[in-house]
């Protein structure tokens, strides 16, 4: 059994971060002291299956990266967070823990956003995370499903360099997929049949919490964890293409501080110091956005639940999260640190996960999407040396240089946090710069 050091320098050297979009490198959290371990198999965003996929094929994996977990922060307990609607799967990872006592499983409701860590830490286990702190302020460090699959190959001497990805919406065959980093996600849409609409509009990451993709030759990344493909007048299509100014002069012009938006919003049910519809009537009154007033948004967590409750179609998460990012870009602390208490009529507030993809009209695109196994070889990859949070990976092979799968190509400056970067197919060196680097088969 490895050490608490060796599990931390394997993670670390493996490049192993937040699988599920986060991208925060993995061995900083391993080197917490925990009471708790939960792993977040919640699928949050509609329409996403990465997680139940790893769950069906490679239990055994993940539960070892929850003890490996577990042993690096000292946990006593482990527990894996499931949907209880997954009857199966619930089964099958019974099935795996056989008789042990010290990882559990929690059934979680089917409602969004399940996955939001302090969501689930309260689901979990009772407790409140203070306003703007972390899971491990109340003794629990969060993992992603896709993370601790992860953690257990490094352990075994495999680095990151392949993704699960969700590919869905309005392609010919729906299909949750493996591939190498740094192929593009033009590649990853062929292997689902390619768009079945004219003019596609592609959200990395998902309905709720995606962005449009800009980019097809963009390659993916440790981040990309689903691809949702709508048509060009999709509701949602319509709604990201939209300019900031736009849904704000919508907003000041009819919101009627109704509060709902508020109501809606899960970290302000746990007691936090965000009101979106207050944002909104700063945002009317004319008040800088950068005055203290707005710091609120800073709490953000950038679920946009708040979108789905306005009953006039308003986009109050749009409002909060531009605020959000004008505030930090302007070097605004958040001056909220409170520890709160949970709303006693929070659980009347779900949003149920069936309820929200028939208003954001998904309805007609909630398929299987299984994992399936690719088969085709990948001739060329653009290894980001950003793909986490931290500093830049910098390179160290130089172009002509010949690489395997899992060399190290790109590493941290030693004392500084961020994430190594590993070659993901066999090849050479054609491009280095400090952005990225190209590798083509050979």
């Amino acid at each position: 059994m490895e050490t608490t050091q060796e599990i931390v320098q394997a993670v670390q050297a493996a490049g192993v971060t937040g699988a599920g979009g986060a991208g925060f490198p993995t061995y900083v959290k391993l080197q917490a002291e925990a009471e708790f371990v939960i792993a977040n198999g919640a699928e949050c965003e509609p329409l996403t299956h990465v997680d139940k996929q790893l769950l069906i094929h490679h239990a055994p994996e993940v539960i070892a990266g929850l003890r490996a977990a577990m042993q690096a922060t000292g946990a006593a307990r482990g527990i894996l967070g499931v949907k209880g609607k997954y009857k199966e799967i619930i089964a099958g990872l019974k099935a795996v823990l056989g008789n042990t006592t010290d990882i559990t499983i929690a059934e979680l409701g089917n409602f969004y956003p399940a996955g939001d860590e302090q969501v689930l830490v309260y689901d979990v286990l009772g407790r409140v995370v203070p306003e703007g702190g972390l899971p491990i302020n109340v003794g629990c460090v969060v993992q992603n499903i896709e993370t601790l699959y992860n953690i257990d190959a490094a352990l075994n001497g495999r680095p990151v360099t392949e993704k699960y990805i969700t590919v869905i919406g309005a392609v010919r065959k729906p299909m949750t997929v493996k591939v190498p980093i740094g192929v593009t996600l033009a590649e990853v849409l062929a292997l689902a049949g390619g768009a079945t609409v004219p003019d596609p509009v592609i959200l990395d990451g998902g309905a709720m919490m995606g962005n449009v993709v800009g980019d097809l030759n963009a390659p993916v990344t440790k981040r990309t964890k689903m691809l949702l493909v709508l048509p060009y007048d999709h509701q949602l299509s319509v709604k990201r293409r939209t300019p900031r100014t736009v849904f704000d002069a919508h907003a000041i012009a009819a919101c009627d501080q109704c509060y709902m938006c508020t109501d809606y919003c899960p970290r302000h049910a746990q007691g936090h110091a965000i009101q979106p519809h207050k944002l909104i009537l700063l945002l009317a009154s004319g008040v800088p956005m950068t005055d203290a007033q707005m710091a609120g948004a800073l709490l953000c967590c950038e679920c946009r639940t708040c979108n789905y409750a306005c009953p006039v179609h308003l986009a109050p998460g749009d409002i909060a999260l531009n605020i959000k990012r004008d505030l930090l870009k302007e070097g605004f602390k958040n001056p909220y640190h409170r520890t709160t208490e949970a709303d006693p009529y929070r659980d009347y507030r779900r949003v149920p996960m069936t309820r929200l993809i028939n208003r954001l009209d998904l309805a007609k695109y909630d398929a299987a999407a299984p994992l399936t196994a690719v088969t085709q070889p990948f001739s060329r990859v653009e290894l980001r040396m950003s793909q986490h949070i931290g500093m830049p990976a910098l390179p160290i092979v130089k172009v002509g240089d010949v690489v395997k799968t899992g060399d190290l190509v790109g590493e941290i400056i030693k004392g500084g946090m961020g994430a190594p970067v590993h070659a993901s197919i066999d090849g050479v060196v054609r491009q280095v710069s400090n952005e990225f680097i190209v590798i083509e088969a050979n």
